[in-house]
């Protein structure tokens, strides 16, 4: 069963995933989150970054923001997978235990994190 996103930490990342046919839209719906919620956007990495398996774009946004970004991220972001985390200081427990997803499901590289 897929972890709908919940509004339960201070602070929250999300990760949109793109490929090389849909870049275009992913930047649209990043450059426009930010635009309409004043969440941080971050670059749109044409390469996998991190324990991420795809291209991503992240937004970095608070509590305060939730209850607004995560229904609007569902109603466009189309056929693109979104992981919705929360910050906790732990990158381990934060990409799994508070990880959550809008689409299907990616397996994450989690060895990044045991380095």
């Amino acid at each position: 069963m897929i972890q709908r996103p919940t509004n339960r930490y201070e602070q929250y990342h999300a990760h949109v995933y793109f490929d090389a046919n849909s870049v275009t839209q992913a930047a649209a719906i990043c450059q426009e989150a930010g635009a309409l919620f004043a969440v941080a956007v971050g670059r749109v990495h044409q390469k996998m970054v991190g324990p991420h398996p795809r291209w991503s774009c992240q937004l970095a946004f608070g509590r305060a923001q939730f209850d607004e970004v995560i229904p609007w991220l569902e109603n466009h972001r189309g056929e693109l997978t979104v992981l919705v985390h929360g910050l906790t200081g732990n990158d381990l427990a934060d990409h799994t235990e508070h990880a959550s997803w809008l689409g299907e499901p990616v397996p994450l590289n989690l060895s990044i994190f045991s380095a």
